[in-house]
């Protein structure tokens, strides 16, 4: 906005450009300029730490963005011209916009790098969550918490930290002087308590101690929680299950799920009408057997029923094989199956299981009864997932991609604890926005 407003004082000057910003909706104007900009930046993922850290990558992308955002301004100038801006405003902005993006963006990564603005922590313990939690820190400065020290008891093993974390071995004898010495040496601000077996080890009183003097005491997991979006399944302790907030689903909570659901699905079925006649039409001529397709699924309590999709593979797909994952480049799926697993079109059917009630609209992804006993055996606490009702999209969904492996499943429960720990209006109201995102790249598809 800001590059707007110096744009019409550059080429209009001081009294004209404040009649159009007074009189003339100049800041309405301006505002839909920026709201473009946003959506484009978003959608290129320029809000995404990962990508911010490559500085070539965000130059590429900035470019991006503003042409896709001056191709979407055009449009919306098409359908309501009072809305454009004139005279060269919008082309000096366009110019002032990338230069000062790239700019900010610039200067956020060299505050980001200076460890004097960043907390410091100590992580206590070396449980299994202690490692990915020290990595997740270190590749992330934006999060504003520098993980300097770590007090090991040995009972985990050597693990090759980042270089400038101190890492102090007790070998399996961690004593208070220690954990004193090391927050008076390091200054610290935090301690991350991830140790694995706390009983009779965690020093509890000089913890408290520590907090009353402005020390912030934080376990392991909740930060991990907090920091990934994902719930550690390796280090998952039953106490903390049940007494931390989550995993309640009240009945006001549930009624809002069936109803949003039932909306939603009723929307999209209108919407996805005049699309069926040539999803039929390409089904039909690209390859033989039935349109619809349907497969047993595993929804809420462990209850079997029947999944609905557009079919996208060979009538014969798993006459040789048995129940198998899709997998990349799978020769299976024919050429317009392809085509509607990238863009969801195959899922239409599947708003009838929600108008049902055997799904949701948002939910953990329902897998098949097959699959399901095998992951049990493999992965612990997976039976959780099905505490709430499956749903066409999700938080794993969004967050991981399609997944066709024991390790991928473990991965996106994690997700899917997330989520059930933290059902919500707001999260659901997050996922169904990703989700037209992942859809409209074709991202998570096979």
């Amino acid at each position: 906005m800001l590059a707007f407003v110096a744009a019409m004082l550059t080429r209009l000057g001081a009294g004209d450009a404040s009649i159009q910003l007074s009189y003339e909706q100049g800041f309405l104007k301006i505002g839909v300029i920026a709201a473009a900009f946003i959506i484009c930046m978003y959608y290129y993922d320029l809000y995404d730490s990962t990508v911010l850290g490559n500085r070539r990558e965000v130059l590429a992308r900035l470019i991006q963005v503003t042409g896709s955002a001056s191709a979407l301004l055009a449009f919306i100038y098409y359908v309501y011209p009072p809305l454009k801006l004139g005279r060269g405003i919008l082309l000096v902005g366009l110019v002032l916009v990338g230069l000062l993006l790239f700019l900010w963006r610039r200067l956020f990564l060299a505050v980001n790098a200076m460890p004097q603005l960043a907390e410091k922590a100590l992580v206590l313990g070396d449980g299994p969550l202690a490692e990915p939690l020290i990595r997740e820190l270190h590749s992330r400065p934006e999060l504003g918490v520098r993980i300097v020290c770590q007090l090991a008891t040995g009972d985990n093993g050597n693990h090759a930290l980042p270089k400038d974390t101190q890492t102090v071995d007790q070998n399996g004898a961690l004593s208070l002087q220690d954990l004193q010495n090391a927050v008076s040496d390091y200054r610290i601000n935090r301690i991350i308590v991830a140790m694995g077996d706390r009983r009779g080890k965690l020093p509890v009183e000089l913890l408290l101690s520590l907090k009353s003097h402005g020390i912030q005491i934080q376990d392991g997991a909740d930060l991990y929680e907090a920091v990934t979006g994902k719930v550690p399944v390796e280090s998952l302790r039953l106490g903390w299950l049940l007494f931390s907030p989550g995993f309640h689903v009240s009945d006001l909570l549930l009624l809002y799920k069936r109803v949003s659901s039932v909306l939603i699905s009723v929307v999209g079925l209108l919407v996805g009408l005049p699309l069926l006649p040539f999803i039929v039409l390409g089904i039909k001529l690209t390859s033989k057997g039935r349109i619809i397709y349907s497969q047993e699924r595993v929804g809420s309590d462990g209850v079997v029923f029947r999944c609905y999709k557009f079919r996208t593979m060979r009538a014969d797909a798993e006459a040789d094989t048995g129940p198998t994952w899709a997998s990349d480049d799978d020769p299976r799926i024919t050429p317009i199956g392809r085509f509607l697993r990238m863009s969801r079109l195959d899922e239409i059917p599947q708003l009838w299981n929600v108008l049902r009630g055997d799904m949701s609209f948002v939910g953990p992804r329902p897998e098949r009864p097959e699959f399901i006993e095998r992951l049990k055996r493999e992965i612990p606490h997976y039976e959780w997932r099905q505490s709430v009702r499956p749903g066409i999209t999700g938080w794993a969904q969004i967050r991981y991609r399609y997944g066709n492996s024991v390790e991928d499943a473990k991965e996106k429960l994690r997700y899917d604890l997330f989520y059930i720990k933290n059902i919500s209006p707001g999260l659901d109201f997050l996922i169904v926005f990703e989700t037209i995102k992942t859809i409209l790249l074709g991202r998570g598809a096979k």
